[in-house]
């Protein structure tokens, strides 16, 4: 499932800040900035009228946001020490809040401190609603809520604390983050792939793949201890102005790392970290670990590859010592950030000849032997492969179960199957680029044995002798249930298939 922000498109081969020319392909198929000029994105939109429609503007606000942001990028990417100080204006314009309106919309969500839902503003008025976020941001009167702190279960039993801004908040979030991301990913490096435009997990692990069969045999397999709840403000501030100096802009990020959350009715200031689930905190994420993917390929390269997707990130090396020594280096580098590697989570892994393995965004990733080579040439050579995780085959197993209860055995199976589809297609997407041919056999398999056990349970008594061999899967299928078997569409062709 590729995670991406739209709009900023960025060419194939820039050079970077640092003097080397390391951002091949940094997005594949971008195309290259528009306009030669930054200054010419400074022009003010004007706002809806009150009468307006609840999805207004169309495609056009978008294509003049698109605009603006290759524009920024382009002038950040000419100068890589420029402080950008006029930002501001363009937050509250009329086509940046549309389009970070139409992106709240979409990632929908639940309502705030406030109580103010999205069906709410629609019910209200989309473009009322715009024009007086607008009018509040331009007058210098907007004020940052408290986050609303909720709970969602991880795998491992504990809670993840999430932060859920009020909807006011969000669109504002998502108006600065689309004028500062194009300024910050300008600067970005390409060991960085999580929440990026035209960057996605499914890359990473590409990455790690082609690094296994070239002789990446060790990993460092990496885990920051409460990452979210641990970034330093101002050490996070230092870092967005050694490219922001527009102190308005400066001062709305602040407001919502100082916020503060709601639980229980009881308000607590946050003094470190960002919250999980705000519009903003992915992107301020990426700037704070910025500096381990510029140190990290300025000093220590030689040592591995680093592959970060936002707090999540291993360093893939040839030998035991320089997987020894990447960690020794890490650290050194969290203890400047003022954090710290889970002593427990964090380890390292020896890949080859297929000995050990490691998680990584949701899969599984293990050396195996090419049964093809061997049996064409007689050769032991190991390739790494991926296919979903444990977790992640309980947590897609737990979710069929939710929606195929016993209680539903009486509901139209059909509505049944259109519930499941969604969440097959979404997972089959996910990790039909791997080698998940067993797991996706597995899984279908117990789609159907759920689906058989609501039929059964709803002819109860009246079930006949041989009546259940008719719900196969092939019955199920031509009611549309989505199958996952046959799916599977590698990314690549191994490169030894290719000399064959």
């Amino acid at each position: 499932m590729q995670r991406e922000s739209e709009g900023i498109e960025v060419p194939q081969t820039v050079r970077l800040s640092t003097g080397t020319n390391v951002v091949t392909n940094n997005a594949a198929g971008g195309k290259g900035p528009c306009g030669d000029r930054a200054e010419g994105a400074g022009k003010h939109e004007g706002m809806p009228g009150r009468t307006g429609a609840n999805d207004p503007g169309g495609d056009a606000p978008r294509d003049k946001v698109r605009q603006l942001q290759r524009q920024l990028w382009a002038a950040a990417k000419r100068a890589p020490g420029r402080r950008f100080h006029a930002l501001y204006d363009h937050i509250w314009r009329g086509d940046v809040l549309q389009e970070a309106w139409r992106r709240v919309r979409r990632n929908r969500g639940a309502a705030g401190v406030d109580g103010q839902s999205l069906s709410s503003v629609e019910q209200y008025g989309v473009g009322r609603f715009l024009e007086e976020l607008s009018s509040k941001l331009q007058a210098g009167e907007y004020r940052a809520q408290v986050v609303r702190r909720r709970y969602i279960p991880k795998a491992d039993g504990r809670q993840r604390p999430l932060g859920i801004p009020t909807v006011r908040d969000r669109v504002v979030q998502m108006a600065v983050k689309l004028v500062l991301e194009p300024v910050f990913e300008a600067d970005f490096l390409p060991c960085s792939y999580g929440f990026r435009p035209k960057r996605s997990a499914m890359m990473a692990l590409e990455t790690l793949r082609k690094l296994g069969a070239k002789g990446g045999h060790h990993v460092l397999d990496a885990d920051i201890r409460d990452y979210f709840g641990s970034i330093d403000h101002e050490k996070l501030m230092k870092l967005v102005v050694r490219r922001v100096s527009d102190r308005r802009v400066l001062k709305l990020l602040r407001q919502w790392l100082e916020a503060g959350v709601m639980e229980e009715g009881v308000v607590r200031p946050t003094m470190a970290g960002t919250p999980q689930g705000g519009v903003i905190s992915p992107l301020l994420s990426n700037i704070f670990l910025h500096v381990l993917d510029v140190l990290w390929t300025r000093r220590s390269a030689q040592l591995g590859t680093l592959v970060r997707y936002a707090d999540d990130f291993v360093v893939m090396c040839r030998t035991v010592k320089d997987c020894e020594r990447a960690e020794a280096r890490i650290k050194v580098i969290m203890a400047r950030l003022g954090l710290e590697l889970h002593p427990e989570k964090t380890r390292r892994v020896e890949l080859y000849d297929g000995k050990a393995g490691f998680d990584f965004l949701g899969c599984y990733l293990h050396k195996r032997m090419s049964g093809r080579l061997w049996e064409r040439d007689h050769k032991r050579l190991y390739f790494l492969q991926r296919w979903p995780s444990r977790r992640a085959m309980q947590r897609v197993r737990q979710r069929v179960k939710e929606l195929t209860p016993r209680s539903r055995c009486h509901a139209d199976i059909r509505a049944v199957i259109g519930d499941l589809n969604p969440v097959l297609r979404g997972w089959g997407n996910y990790f039909r680029t791997g080698n998940a041919t067993r797991q996706f056999g597995s899984l279908d398999s117990y789609v159907v044995r759920r689906l058989q056990d609501l039929r059964v349970k709803r002819k109860g008594r009246q079930l006949r002798a041989n009546e259940a061999k008719g719900w196969t899967r092939e019955y199920f299928e031509r009611l549309g249930l989505h199958r996952l078997r046959g799916t599977i569409s590698y990314p690549e062709r191994p490169f030894w298939t290719e000399a064959a």
